[in-house]
């Protein structure tokens, strides 16, 4: 079991930028891959970011692409979202998830790939 608790979200200005953490608890934490996904009001929760299991490789959103930057520290069981240029578009409830698979090579990028899921943490972007 892994479960995940979010913080950083708040309210800043459009080009402000901000960091996202994810806390993990649970022995498996740095054999899964992680994401972060987002979801505003009335549309379907989309993939940001996610960064395989050793940190070695990383997948983007384009809409996030050259401003978001994600990384995992699996000593500390956290793994961070890096946010820049924010942009009122960007304004969502973030959450963070963990791959259901052990190990995974790849990056997963679709939403049933992950399986634990974090109460999520607000950012508001405002123009």
């Amino acid at each position: 079991q892994v479960q995940l608790v979010e913080s950083g979200g708040r309210l800043v200005q459009a080009g402000d930028s901000l960091r996202l953490s994810c806390a993990a608890s649970g022995r498996t934490f740095s054999s899964r891959a992680m994401g972060w996904f987002r979801q505003s009001p009335g549309k379907e929760r989309e993939f940001v970011a996610g960064i395989s299991w050793s940190g070695e490789r990383t997948a983007f959103a384009d809409s996030v692409k050259g401003r978001f930057t994600i990384s995992r520290d699996n000593a500390k069981n956290t793994v961070y979202l890096q946010m820049n240029s924010l942009k009122p578009e960007d304004t969502a409830v973030y959450y963070c998830t963990a791959d259901v698979t052990l190990l995974r090579w790849s990056v997963p990028t679709g939403r049933y790939e992950y399986d634990y899921w974090g109460q999520g943490t607000q950012v508001t972007v405002s123009s």
